[in-house]
Parts: structure tokens; C-alpha cells; sequence
């Protein structure tokens, strides 16, 4: 059973360090990093079979690729709080010469981080490679990745949802981000998603719905049924409903916050709606 005492102190810390990081250099993207901090740290803290120190190869361990880049935020701060690099590093956070850029890249070396992401629509495929080289390398590991709603608008992943299919990639577990924004409004203002249920289902993707997944209850149980329906010849999505700028009351229900910064009195507000004791950076 999880430890709720320390996975729920972790995800207002590592809410804590997203608020943090952005004010400090007024740029980023609190709001879907603030919407997937329950799910990063249950996947990291809960589920995942890795090793530190960090090797880029990944051999016999999961592996997880984050697609929609610009939640970098959210991604620094649980693998720094899991030990792959010095916590005060997220001080240096899209700052020049920095190995914690807006969006993540790996020429710079920072553990944890296999491939550059950002770049929208990419993270799928890249996905699909690894686990087929699993596959081929007869290593039962999985691999895991983090796609937003709005990036599903990127018609190069409709490529790899259906190659993964065709090809039984069934060591993959994708997770979509489903809080119904992106920066120009929602997703069905912009460019409408359909039913991604019955896409993905037509796609032959086993499909496995996330209602709460702000609850981290809710997402370890999704997490583990999903796995259960690894190795049975498809590849496997979890449709996680979230809402954007979770636990900070005037980031919710909106868009507005995909990538703006709050300011000092806004910063102090969401701080005293996240207090804790784990320690800022």
C-alpha cells in the first residue's frame, strides 16, 4: 500500500518548487505542470522500477519519456527530489548555460533525461522505438510516457498509435493529460479531440479511463491495472482526466496559466495554499 503521508507531502512540496521555479525567472508552464504533479510523483515514487545513479542505456529498468515538454517544471523537481540530481539545481532553472532548460534536452547530460521533448507530437514515437528495442533486447521493462490533450492535435501521433498497434508493442504504457486546455483555450475551441475512447479503441489500443486523476489513489490503481494488460499483444493508454493548475485555487478552471508566470503577491498566495515541511530548495 502507498505511504499517502509521504506521497501527499511530496506533491505539495514538489507544487511548492513548480510555483518557485517559474516566478523566480518569470517563464514556464505552471498549469499542466501543477495538473500532472499527482500523477509524476505516484508514477516515480509508487510504480516505477528504475536505478539511480542514472545510465542513459536503461537496461533491465522502466523508463519514462515525458512528450509535452513545457511541464518541465513538474518533471525537475520529482527527479530531483528522487535523488537523480542535487535539489539546489532547480535553482538554475531556464536560466542561461543551465542544465534545466524550459524544455527539457539531454546534450547537457542531466539525469533522468533520455531525449529532448517539447517539440510537440514527438514523444509517442520516440516511446514506441524504446520499447521495441525492449522487445528485441528481451528486456521485460516498461516504458511509459506522458502526452498532453492538445498535442494529440500533432498528426505524427496518429502514426505511431497505429504502428504501435500493428506491430504489438504491448511494454507500453501512454498516459493522456486530459484537462480539456491548452494555450489558446480548450481543446475543443481550438481543434477538437472527438472521442479519444473510441479513437484509440479503432486504433486497437487497449483503453483504460482515469477519471480522478488528481487522486492518487485513483492513479496508482489505473497505473497497475494498466500494467496487468502488458504482454497481451496491445499497447496500452490511460486517458487521465486532470485539471490544469490543481491545488492552486485562482490557476484552476482555466487556461490562462498553461504558460504564465504569478507574480510576488500571487507566488505568496499559492505558497500558503501548499504548505509543508519537506524543505524548499
Amino acid at each position: 500500500m502507498p505511504n499517502h503521508k509521504i506521497l501527499c507531502d511530496t506533491i505539495i512540496q514538489v507544487r511548492r518548487d513548480i510555483l518557485r521555479m517559474v516566478h523566480k525567472v518569470n517563464s514556464g508552464h505552471p498549469g499542466g505542470s501543477l495538473g500532472c504533479t499527482e500523477f509524476l510523483v505516484s508514477l516515480f515514487y509508487e510504480i516505477m522500477d528504475f536505478k539511480l545513479p542514472f545510465n542513459m542505456n536503461g537496461k533491465n529498468e522502466d523508463l519514462f519519456f515525458l512528450s509535452n515538454g513545457h511541464i518541465s517544471p513538474v518533471f525537475y523537481s520529482v527527479l530531483a527530489r528522487k535523488g537523480f540530481f542535487p535539489l539546489e539545481e532547480l535553482k538554475t532553472y531556464r536560466l542561461i548555460d543551465s542544465r534545466l532548460q524550459g524544455h527539457p534536452t539531454n546534450y547537457e547530460g542531466l539525469p533522468g533525461i533520455r531525449v529532448a521533448s517539447g517539440s510537440l507530437g514527438q514523444g509517442l514515437s520516440v516511446s514506441v522505438g524504446a520499447a521495441l528495442t525492449k522487445k528485441l533486447n528481451k528486456d521485460s521493462k516498461t516504458i511509459f510516457v506522458l502526452l498532453g490533450d492538445g498535442e494529440l492535435q500533432e498528426g505524427q501521433n496518429w502514426e505511431a498509435i497505429m504502428y504501435a498497434s500493428a506491430n504489438n508493442v504491448d511494454n507500453i504504457i501512454a498516459t493522456i493529460d486530459v484537462n480539456g486546455k491548452q494555450i489558446d483555450g480548450s481543446t475543443d475551441d481550438v481543434l477538437s479531440l472527438g472521442n479519444l475512447q473510441m479513437k484509440f479503441n479503432s486504433f486497437g489500443w487497449e483503453v483504460i479511463n482515469l477519471e480522478k486523476g488528481n487522486n492518487i489513489d485513483e492513479i496508482i490503481k489505473s497505473l497497475k491495472y494498466a500494467k496487468s494488460k502488458l504482454g497481451k499483444g496491445k499497447p496500452v493508454v490511460i486517458l487521465m482526466k486532470t485539471e490544469m493548475g490543481n491545488g492552486v485555487d485562482f490557476m484552476m478552471n482555466t487556461h490562462a496559466w498553461h504558460g504564465i508566470a504569478p507574480n510576488d503577491e500571487q507566488l505568496k498566495n499559492a505558497l500558503k495554499q501548499n504548505s509543508v515541511t519537506l524543505g524548499d530548495f
